[in-house]
């Protein structure tokens, strides 16, 4: 296939010695075959209209005419028929025949602007146009109306880009017209208020024209404005890859793509209900409880919902969930459907823990359970892991252990495990450890393909101003620099919400690559239920006060479509308030906590054998004298055909070998030196003898043998993260131990992760190594 991407090179005349290259590209629509321009011996005049600027418009009009010659004018049709055939240069082109008069009774629309007499107006005018389709995609979510409160712009910036039109709700018509006065007469586009009822072909990296090749401008913008200037911003044109941005731009662009049945916004509007009334019961029966509610963005439930119902419909049977303290006892609640009463218990200070350890706060705690998917009718596995103070300390531990798991049920390619993470907008942007987990998200040793991630944005930090609090335009710009796209949604539109946690999950499944949704919400209350927020943002919460909880607004909006009526709305209400009456009697019955109860992470089988107390002794390890002398040669032996490793002396650390048991992680800067691989001489490929032993089962061995160069807290973490799986034997070996760095970073993690694994989540947990890497700093 040619490309014609310059008219210079591909239809302007070329000399005897000038040669035109055939570039192969794979395009999104269907294949096309493109026919060779003549070469012109001779370098004559051409065609006035061939300019290097009107390139992408020949180009746009030349794939169309491959298809099918009668979608373009008559006069383009002429043109490439000349020009393949050999016309002279200068003579390809033919001035378009006189309307007739029938012809001149159809509607303009049929017509693509072949009125227009000037041709390079008529190039210049279809280039203004693809530029202005451009300019929404790049940037048209700086002009989305994100904030549910209209005081606040997500971006920090409350200026609108320079060129892009812009009709929406923040501005009124005459500020509209004079907009659109500036960027076209003499501006960036070169329209007038003229051209908005004329007619444009659409080029192929847009679908905003669904089944329809060409719209009248003022249509084009109307539903650029749809698509990208609402309550969704889609940030996705910093993504190199092209078929990743066409798959976006169908999601987004596609006229009425975001449409909803009866039955699912009734689906929609029962989780709200759940969501806001399990808010509104604690705050009756323990109003002066920290707790952390979620008021403010009540819609997180039905948004992990979603995430979770689309990828359990892809094939994904466990999803692993880390989360800070806001909104954790509701995502327990109505999430992973937690006993309400085991919630309630934590509760009551009165109660003592009956279990190895002193417990933690209600908000920190985590959870397993195991259920059936209502929506798909699947099995799912749901664990969400405790988490402590550190705002972000979870993220890695979750990608180890999704890690891990994967790694156990054969999933090389994260079809059925996969990784939720839930930040809050101040800490995304503020701690490093948020990059450094993206950091490792492409790696092959640590990758868990693909982590879709939600912000909790409710715009403010404990008490600073997010103007105060980060450099960036956005809380998710760190997400960037792995090539995630970015889905900035109002969290007051629940219906935006689930669609584009439903792209989100699709995402994930197709491309396995992070994934961000950025909830742009409010916190109802201060940064606990203590604290007075009148004192540090009095204007932001003068709004807040008027506001009307989500549920209020969304629950008007279906009685008004007549999707629900009143009382079955108060009905839903009740039904779920039954509920969580009765599990707080339920819970006054209990007389201690089980810290049993809230096991992220449980090891069946690892403490007890058929019901019975396992004995914790390790038994001998020794081994005679043959076996570890086959072990050593089996090390030591080339470990595939055609393999030429590098000369000189070996560095075979049998005594490592000899360690190894059938399921072991090796980390460390130095393994590639000799103690664990072999080093091909002529390719540069390595490999491990002992991968490629038929001695050595399948799966056995997980070998991180690149880590990256950092100061480790998410190393260490994710490490920890990948030890929850089954108690899995670990071998942590650091070349470098000495950095104090290390030393300060290991000591953090210890005491923030590990320690509180055993005391406050009675877990238990054999880091062994790690102990030992701390004891020698």
């Amino acid at each position: 296939m040619l490309k014609l991407r310059t008219c210079a090179a591909k239809l302007r005349p070329l000399t005897a010695s000038q040669t035109v290259k055939t570039i192969s590209q794979h395009r999104l629509a269907a294949p096309r075959t493109f026919q060779q321009i003549r070469c012109y011996s001779a370098p004559v005049a051409a065609e006035p209209f061939l300019s290097g600027t009107s390139s992408n418009y020949v180009e746009e009009m030349y794939y169309a005419w491959l298809e099918n010659p009668k979608s373009v004018h008559k006069s383009w049709d002429i043109f490439f028929r000349n020009a393949n055939a050999g016309a002279a240069p200068g003579t390809a082109y033919q001035s378009p025949p006189p309307l007739s008069t029938s012809l001149s009774t159809l509607p303009q629309a049929q017509f693509l602007v072949q009125a227009q007499p000037n041709v390079d107006k008529l190039v210049e005018d279809h280039l203004a146009v693809q530029s202005l389709i451009r300019a929404y995609q790049i940037r048209g979510h700086h002009v989305a109306q994100l904030d549910p409160l209209g005081i606040l712009d997500a971006d920090l910036d409350s200026s609108l880009p320079a060129d892009i039109i812009t009709s929406t709700d923040k501005l009124d018509l005459a500020v509209f017209k004079e907009r659109l006065r500036v960027l076209t007469v003499g501006g960036f586009y070169g329209l007038d208020e003229s051209d908005l009822d004329k007619v444009f072909h659409l080029p192929t990296t847009t679908f905003i024209g669904g089944n329809e090749s060409a719209l009248p401008l003022r249509e084009i913008i109307r539903r650029l404005e749809m698509a990208y200037c609402q309550h969704i911003g889609v940030e996705f044109m910093f993504i190199n890859d092209l078929e990743q941005c066409q798959w976006i731009r169908q999601k987004f662009e596609t006229p009425g793509i975001m449409q909803f049945t009866n039955e699912e916004k009734r689906t929609l509007l029962a989780r709200l209900v759940r969501s806001t009334r399990f808010e509104e019961f604690l705050h009756r029966k323990w109003s002066s409880e920290k707790r952390f509610g979620l008021e403010g963005c009540e819609v997180l439930i039905p948004a992990l919902k979603t995430i979770i119902d689309k990828s359990s419909e892809k094939g994904v049977d466990y999803v692993i969930m880390g989360m800070p303290h806001r909104g954790r006892l509701n995502v327990l609640a109505n999430v992973i459907r937690k006993e309400l009463e085991q919630i309630f218990c934590q509760f009551d200070s009165k109660l003592e823990a009956a279990d190895e350890g002193s417990g933690d706060v209600k908000y920190h705690l985590g959870m397993y359970h195991r259920r059936i998917n209502r929506v798909t009718d699947r099995n799912i596995t749901l664990s969400l892991v405790a988490n402590p103070s550190h705002l972000e300390a979870a993220d890695p531990v979750v990608q180890g252990k999704t890690k891990a798991e994967q790694f156990y049920c054969g999933d090389t390619e994260g079809k059925k495990v996969m990784s939720i993470l839930l930040h809050g907008d101040a800490a995304f942007a503020g701690q490093g450890i948020v990059y450094e987990t993206f950091h490792l998200s492409d790696l092959p040793s640590y990758t868990t393909h693909g982590t879709v991630h939600v912000v909790v944005n409710n715009q403010i930090g404990f008490t600073t101003d997010p103007r105060m609090a980060r450099s960036s335009p956005y809380p998710t710009d760190v997400a960037r620099v792995v090539n995630a796209p970015i889905f900035h949604v109002n969290a007051d539109d629940p219906e935006a919400v689930v669609y584009v946690c439903n792209v989100a999950a699709e995402w994930r499944s197709t491309f396995h690559k992070d994934v961000v949704v950025d909830l742009v919400c409010y916190r109802r209350n201060g940064h606990n239920e203590m604290d007075e927020p009148m004192f540090t943002q009095p204007l932001m919460y003068k709004q807040i006060r008027k506001q009307k909880p989500v549920l209020q607004k969304y629950a008007e909006l279906l009685i008004s479509q007549g999707v629900v009526n009143q009382p079955e709305y108060e009905e839903e209400i009740a039904k779920y308030d039954k509920i969580c009456e009765e599990a707080h009697a339920r819970s006054k019955d209990e007389k201690i906590l089980h810290i049993k109860h809230w096991l992220d992470s449980p090891w069946p089988g690892f403490f007890t054998l058929d019901g019975q107390p396992r004995s914790m002794t390790c038994p001998s390890t020794g081994l005679n004298e043959e076996d570890l002398t086959h072990i050593g040669q089996v090390a030591s032996s080339v470990p595939v055909e055609d393999f030429t490793i590098h000369g000189g002396r070996s560095l075979w650390k049998l005594f490592q070998r000899c360690g190894i048991g059938l399921e072991c992680d090796l980390e460390g800067r130095d393994l590639l030196q000799g103690s664990n691989m072999c080093g091909q001489q002529v390719e540069g490929r390595d490999s491990s003898p002992l991968l490629h032993s038929p001695e050595t089962p399948p799966g056995a061995l997980h070998l991180a043998l690149r880590p990256p160069v950092k100061e480790d807290v998410d190393l260490l973490e994710w490490v920890h993260g990948n030890d929850q799986r089954a108690g899995t034997p670990l071998l942590w070996r650091k070349r470098w131990i000495h950095f104090p760095a290390l030393g300060i970073c290991g000591l953090s993690v210890h005491e923030q992760v590990v320690e509180q694994t055993q005391c406050h989540w009675s877990l238990l947990r054999c880091h062994r190594s790690m102990n030992h890497l701390l004891s020698r700093w």
